[in-house]
């Protein structure tokens, strides 16, 4: 087998890919078709670009985030490096200036000579002959590579939207309507906490769910996933609902009033200088001047001057079940594999993590090795085994939790009824056997 790999898309599996396979001594040519042809949420040309919030959610030990990104360290992710030498205050995430993760990665591309960058869109597939292609074009594919992806796998794709938050700028915030906190205590208090009374989130329900939002056109089927919905969305589900998600108020004493409040909308730094800040799950779907009155609603946004507002986009992924093996390759095309979202995994770590996996089981192919697939047992193994043995009339991407690990015995289950030392046993359990897929590797 060739020992030349083509990867399709720069965004954040791609990348990590070429990277696994470029030092594991590949030759891999990367494809990005931005500058030469944007999508309808990119704002630059650089890979790696964070579309939606800028966190790799939770560092809390033992937590499903941090198992992953534990593995991702242990085997050595060049993106997970770059996210860790960028991160911003986020309490108890993992969050990162985007501007200076896209740098580093950019940087660490330039500097491996295995690679070669192609700016430019590719419509065609090699599903036959030597050479692997790795397909991790993203949830924002072109039209036309979409199309030859419908060809090669001769199922429909399907679609969900996905969304992005609003950034405010921080000299705009009125800070003696706010607070600075982290919920429970739990890591620093890096987050701006704008509190409301009863009245106050009584009157912004009453605005948001009378608010325009953008016309839906004819050939838009708005099938959200049920993990990144909209606010407006939520409030009509009930007009507590928001109280109970995205703008939950539970452990985030007002120190000023030392009391909880009745709701809260958080806001989370965005880069190193501090100058701008995201609104937490306050992804929409509202006219941009609908938006700015909803959202200067909140207090101590008043008088906010808004750098983004929220969108919605269309994110495609294939039906998984039905096409991959446990190694990422097409069942009827071996040397066509899959990484990213369009794989079917869901945030920006587990696309990472598909990407470290794809490249590294495409260089172990074009070496004359059968790679073995990420172990069961593990954060990796188990995010791979859902997106290709979930139900496939049901399936909808998915971010790593706990509920896709195996669980533990039944009987160490009734004996140990303490969730979180649960969790602890299936973390440490997870770690021993990724280590001894990793060893096993070299």
């Amino acid at each position: 087998m060739s020992a030349r790999i083509k990867i399709i898309g720069g965004g954040l599996a791609g990348p990590e890919a070429a990277l696994q396979a470029a030092r594991m001594g590949c030759e891999v040519d990367l494809y990005e078709m931005r500058p030469q042809r944007s999508t309808e949420a990119h704002q630059t040309s650089d890979f790696a670009e964070l579309v939606c919030s800028n966190s790799l959610k939770s560092e809390s030990e033992n937590t499903a985030p941090w198992l992953l990104k534990q593995e991702m360290r242990r085997a050595g992710s060049v993106l997970l490096a770059a996210a860790d030498a960028s991160a911003v205050p986020a309490g108890h995430a993992l969050a990162v200036d985007r501007t200076e993760f896209s740098r580093r990665v950019a940087e660490a591309i330039a500097a491996e000579p295995q690679i070669t960058v192609h700016r430019e869109e590719v419509t065609q597939i090699e599903e036959q002959g030597e050479a692997i292609t790795i397909l991790a074009s993203g949830p924002l594919t072109s039209s036309a590579l979409s199309a030859e992806i419908q060809r090669l796998t001769g199922s429909e794709h399907l679609a969900f939207y996905d969304s992005i938050s609003p950034i405010v700028d921080a000299t705009t915030i009125n800070m003696e309507r706010v607070y600075f906190a982290a919920r429970y205590d739990k890591g620093t208090a890096d987050y701006i906490n704008c509190p409301f009374t009863k009245e106050e989130y009584e009157r912004f329900i009453d605005a948001l769910t009378a608010a325009e939002e953008v016309e839906q056109k004819e050939w838009e089927k708005l099938n959200y996933f049920e993990g990144c919905l909209p606010i407006e969305e939520i409030a009509r589900r009930g007009r507590d609902t928001l109280r109970f998600g995205p703008m939950k108020p539970v452990g985030l004493r007002d120190p000023r009033t030392d009391k909880i409040p009745y709701a809260v909308v958080q806001l989370r730094c965005e880069n190193l200088r501090a100058d701008s800040y995201n609104l937490v799950g306050f992804q929409n779907h509202l006219k941009f001047g609908e938006q700015a009155k909803v959202l200067r609603l909140i207090p101590g946004l008043e008088n906010a001057t808004f750098l983004r507002y929220g969108q919605i986009h269309r994110n495609t992924y294939i039906n998984s079940p039905t096409l991959l093996t446990e190694t990422l390759h097409l069942r009827q095309y071996p040397q066509v594999m899959f990484a990213g979202q369009i794989s079917g995994v869901e945030g920006y770590t587990e696309s990472i993590a598909s990407g470290l996996l794809a490249g590294r089981y495409a260089a172990l192919l074009t070496q004359g090795r059968t790679p073995e697939p990420a172990p069961r047992g593990t954060a990796h193994g188990s995010l791979t085994h859902y997106i290709t043995h979930a139900e496939a009339k049901r399936f909808q991407p998915a971010n790593i939790t706990f509920d896709l690990l195996l669980p533990l015995e039944e009987e160490l289950r009734k004996k140990i009824r303490d969730k979180k030392e649960r969790h602890r046993i299936q973390c440490e359990r997870a770690l021993a056997e990724f280590d001894r897929w990793l060893q096993g590797q070299v």
